[in-house]
C-alpha cells in the first residue's frame, strides 16, 4: 500500500497509509496526541494512583514509529522511574520512513541519540536504553500475544476500527485483559461504544476521557 509521510497539525510528522486515509498518528497533532492519550492519561496517571511503584511494565500495541517509546523513555529518566518498554509490532517501519521523522527536533533536540536506539536495537531482545528505561521489541501479530498479568500498563495504539476492526473485537480486549496485571490500566484513543463495550465484556472498569486535539473522547480502562 501507498505511503506517505505527511505534516499534522502541531508540526509533527507521522505516516499515512493513503489506501487507507489512515495514519499512524493523529492528523491533528501527532505529539500531542502522544501525550495526551498515552502519557498523561496513561503513564503520569499510574504513577498518581500507585506513587510506590517501581519497575513498571509497559506493553505498546503497536510500536510503529517509537513516539510513544520515546516519549515514555524521556518521562522515565525525568521522573527517575525505571520502566521495562514492550512495543509490539507485525510490520516494523522502514529506515526510510523513519530518518523523516521530526520528533527529535519537536521534543529534545538533546535527544538523538536515545530515537535512534529504540529503532537500533535488535528485535526479540532486551536492552536498556538509559538507566531507567528498558526495551524490547517483538515482532508478532497481537493476536498471538500469549503473556499472562504481565503488564502494568498497555498503550492500545492499533490502527482504528474503521480499516482494521479485528483489532477491537472482544477476543482482542480478552487478550489485553489477561496481559495486564490486577489493578492495571489500558489507554487508546479510541472512544466509539462497541469499543466500550468489548473492554467491559472481560471485566474491565471503564472510563471515557476528553480527547486530544480533534477528538472529544478517549477511553482509559482498569482491570
Amino acid at each position: 500500500m501507498k505511503r506517505k509521510i505527511i505534516t499534522t497539525g502541531d508540526g509533527s510528522k507521522t505516516i499515512q497509509i493513503e489506501d487507507w486515509n489512515e495514519q499512524y498518528h493523529s492528523k491533528h497533532g501527532a505529539i500531542n496526541e502522544a501525550n495526551h492519550v498515552f502519557i498523561k492519561s496513561g503513564l503520569l496517571h499510574f504513577f498518581k494512583l500507585y506513587p510506590n511503584s517501581t519497575n513498571i511494565s509497559i506493553l505498546e500495541i503497536g510500536f510503529g514509529t517509537g513516539l510513544n517509546a520515546f516519549l515514555t523513555a524521556i518521562e522515565a529518566e525525568r521522573l527517575k522511574q525505571p520502566i521495562n518498554y514492550v512495543g509490539v509490532e507485525a510490520y516494523p517501519v522502514a529506515d526510510t520512513e523513519i530518518s523523516q521523522l521530526n520528533y527529535v527536533q519537536e521534543i529534545d533536540k538533546n535527544r538523538t541519540g536515545l530515537f535512534k536506539k529504540l529503532h537500533e536495537t535488535k528485535w526479540e531482545t532486551t536492552n536498556a536504553l538509559t538507566s531507567y528505561f528498558k526495551l524490547t521489541k517483538r515482532q508478532q501479530f497481537f493476536s498471538d500475544i500469549k503473556d499472562i498479568s504481565q503488564f502494568d500498563l498497555i498503550y492500545f495504539d492499533a490502527f482504528g476500527a474503521r480499516v482494521q476492526p479485528e483489532l477491537w473485537t472482544k477476543a482482542m480486549f480478552q487478550i489485553m485483559y489477561n496481559a495486564l496485571k490486577p489493578k492495571g490500566v489500558l489507554v487508546t484513543y479510541a472512544a466509539i461504544g462497541e469499543v466500550k463495550r468489548a473492554m467491559k465484556a472481560f471485566g474491565f472498569t471503564v472510563e471515557r476521557l476528553e480527547g486530544p486535539p480533534g477528538k472529544r473522547h478517549m477511553l482509559r480502562a482498569t482491570k
